[in-house]
């Protein structure tokens, strides 16, 4: 089973030794690429400077199009699983493993919750959160403790949905829609880290607009998408 971690970077140059090289010297039986998002600080430098595998994209596409840069690097080199792993420092690798294991027993997806045994705090924060697995569960039938979580896992399948649909970013909407597709998905409990350096680019606002753009699509707009279930697509 191979596995690629895919990084997406945007002006991670505070943090981006320390993650790829914790990967390195501690489990190097994973490979990794780091998609630098046009970044404008010494992102690509150092990558470059150390040695480290990386995809350069010329222009900030944002997330979406980080992730399938390095989705499509995964589907061109065959590989069986990828997963998506913060650049900041707030995932932990050693939940890569666990979340492989699950994979493994036919899952699609895979995703790093927060809150499979940990309540999920009644903050403001997280009213957002509240709201949006309640609306895949509404849609779907399928509760997602942790929507927002980037920490996910997918499989071969999924990559090449991910690397080849301009419209399936790596965000609780697709995750609904595809699980509406017959995607099965699966949640492990970890824990997230503060970043290591900078500051998020979510803030108080930007955070409340994400979530409402987040709830129409999955209450309305998805509802619009159309594609074959997977697997009538694999009896075919």
């Amino acid at each position: 089973m191979r596995v690629l971690v895919v990084i997406p970077a945007y002006n991670e140059e505070e943090s981006i030794v320390r993650v790829v090289e914790n990967l390195k010297q501690n489990y190097e039986q994973l490979d990794y690429v780091i998609i630098n998002d046009g970044s404008k600080d010494h992102t690509a430098q150092i990558c470059r400077e150390n040695g480290y595998q990386l995809v350069n994209l010329p222009t900030n596409l944002g997330l979406a199009g980080a992730v399938q840069a390095g989705m499509k690097y995964a589907l061109c080199h065959g590989y069986n699983a990828a997963i998506q792993f913060d650049a900041d420092g707030q995932h932990r690798p050693e939940y890569i493993r666990p979340m492989l294991n699950l994979l493994n027993e036919g899952y699609d997806i895979v995703i790093g919750s927060r809150f499979v045994m940990e309540k999920k705090p009644t903050t403001l924060r997280m009213l957002g959160s509240f709201l949006l697995t309640s609306a895949i569960y509404l849609t779907t039938g399928k509760k997602i403790t942790d929507p927002t979580s980037g920490m996910r896992m997918y499989n071969r399948r999924m990559i090449e949905e991910l690397a080849t649909q301009i419209n399936c970013a790596p965000e609780p909407d697709t995750v609904s829609y595809f699980i509406r597709r017959g995607a099965k998905v699966g949640e492990i409990q970890v824990t997230m880290d503060e970043r290591i350096a900078g500051a998020s680019y979510l803030n108080l606002t930007r955070s409340m607009g994400y979530m409402l753009r987040m709830g129409i699509s999955i209450l309305i707009l998805q509802w619009f998408r159309k594609g074959p279930r997977f697997d009538e697509r694999e009896g075919a």
